[in-house]
């Protein structure tokens, strides 16, 4: 699977792939101590700077997409 650029289709592919481990993304946040709200901030590119872009990839890769992250 191919992740896209930073968007709303990122985040549902995100949300898609999490629910194919039998996973959430909410799962994902609240193992990791972060916020829903911050990853989806950071998913859709609301949160774009730096602390943005590595939680993106961090979650991207977690939910075992791969492609370019911006």
């Amino acid at each position: 699977m191919t992740a896209q650029l930073a968007g709303i289709d990122l985040y549902r592919q995100v949300r898609g792939a999490f629910i194919a481990q039998g996973k959430t993304l909410k799962g994902w946040c609240q193992e990791n101590g972060t916020h829903l709200s911050n990853a989806r901030s950071a998913l859709t590119g609301n949160w774009d700077g730096p602390k943005g872009k590595a939680m993106r990839a961090r979650i991207v890769k977690a939910a075992g997409l791969r492609g370019p992250q911006p």
